[in-house]
């Protein structure tokens, strides 16, 4: 997103066995997200399945599913989890960041 685009506000939910990061762009009443569920383990790290990205055509063309996606792979960065990239546009992000491959499940 560039200077001239819109406030975007990134919240994650964590509910049951996954969750759900929340893009809303200011002034606009859709609102895109990212859900995950839980993958189990691998080795000692727990394991994100991405499993949907989605952004309403209302807010599309702003960035909105990439911040999602950089939020998922700085939250992965912090706290130590995986990610299954399930979600083809989870998919083609890690395919256009080779250095995210130290995240993948």
């Amino acid at each position: 997103m560039d200077d001239q685009s819109p406030k975007l506000t990134i919240t994650h939910h964590v509910a049951g066995q996954g969750g759900r990061y929340v893009a809303v762009v200011e002034a606009a009443s859709a609102e895109g997200y990212l859900e995950w569920e839980t993958g189990g383990l691998q080795g000692e790290r727990e394991v994100r399945i991405a499993a949907h990205t989605i952004v309403p055509r209302a807010i599309g063309g702003r960035g909105v599913a990439a911040a999602l996606v950089d939020r998922l792979i700085a939250d992965a960065a912090r706290l130590g989890f995986l990610i299954r990239p399930d979600c083809s546009y989870v998919a083609k992000k890690f395919a256009d960041n080779p250095d995210w491959a130290p995240f993948k499940a």
